[in-house]
């Protein structure tokens, strides 16, 4: 499996393009408009045509890149079932596959920062049929978690919901699974984050502070406690990438 994480240092944004060289078939997870000419270059050097293009949700702190990549390759655009996207694209439901050659990705719904929010699960077939990678958006981060007050109205139950998601979803996959933000240090999306844009499932259940605590309550309530601002123009931006391309 080819696997790279791209970064935006303006925003804190981490951006991934992956897929199966072998059978041409590359996807980009959470594409930044301003990052579109790079994953197109590095997509042509790789030799591989970029045919799918994923958003873990829809974001409030930046602009995405889906409706050029889309534009510009003709890859397929996903969304999780219930973002609110008004363009054409196609949905996909907890537990849904897409096969990119060897490498499968794998939607595993992760509400909790935003509704409608999936992580995404890599297994490249071709070494193992054990997953290597998730791609959690703005769900578990690497040194905090998501925040849970930019896109729903009953804050203290995103809260909630997003500890089951992260205790009873993202923490059940194995210690080893290479685990790949959306975020790192910077970004208003998360109040600790690591500088470091990348960790496993293990490590951060050892060391991420965000998780060492004793139940949803406590977690819902730390995680409610010195909030940072919200995003600069963030119903405009989410307006703008849920509207039509």
């Amino acid at each position: 499996m080819y696997f790279r994480q791209v970064l935006n240092h303006d925003t804190s944004c981490a951006s991934y393009l992956f897929g199966c060289k072998s059978r041409g078939r590359f996807a980009v997870v959470d594409p930044h408009a301003d990052l579109v000419d790079e994953y197109l270059a590095l997509a042509d050097r790789a030799g591989a045509p970029i045919v799918a293009v994923f958003e873990t949700h829809v974001h409030a702190d930046h602009v995405s890149g889906l409706p050029e990549l889309v534009e510009r390759t003709g890859a397929t655009p996903y969304l999780p079932v219930g973002s609110g996207a008004a363009f054409e694209h196609n949905t996909l439901a907890d537990g849904d596959v897409v096969v990119l050659g060897n490498t499968h990705l794998w939607a595993l719904a992760t509400p909790g920062h935003a509704d409608a929010h999936h992580a995404y699960v890599l297994t490249d077939h071709s070494r193992s049929e054990t997953p290597w990678v998730v791609l959690t958006g703005d769900s578990l981060l690497v040194g905090d978690v998501g925040r849970p007050d930019l896109h729903g109205d009953d804050v203290e139950e995103m809260a909630r919901t997003l500890y089951r998601s992260l205790t009873e979803r993202l923490l059940a996959l194995p210690d080893d699974v290479l685990l790949a933000p959306g975020h790192f240090a910077g970004s208003v999306c998360g109040r600790g984050l690591s500088s470091t844009p990348i960790s496993t499932i293990g490590f951060e259940r050892r060391f991420n502070r965000a998780l060492h605590v004793s139940g949803e309550d406590e977690f819902a309530a730390a995680l409610l406690r010195d909030l940072p601002p919200v995003p600069e123009r963030q119903a405009e931006i989410v307006a703008a990438n849920r509207a039509l391309v």
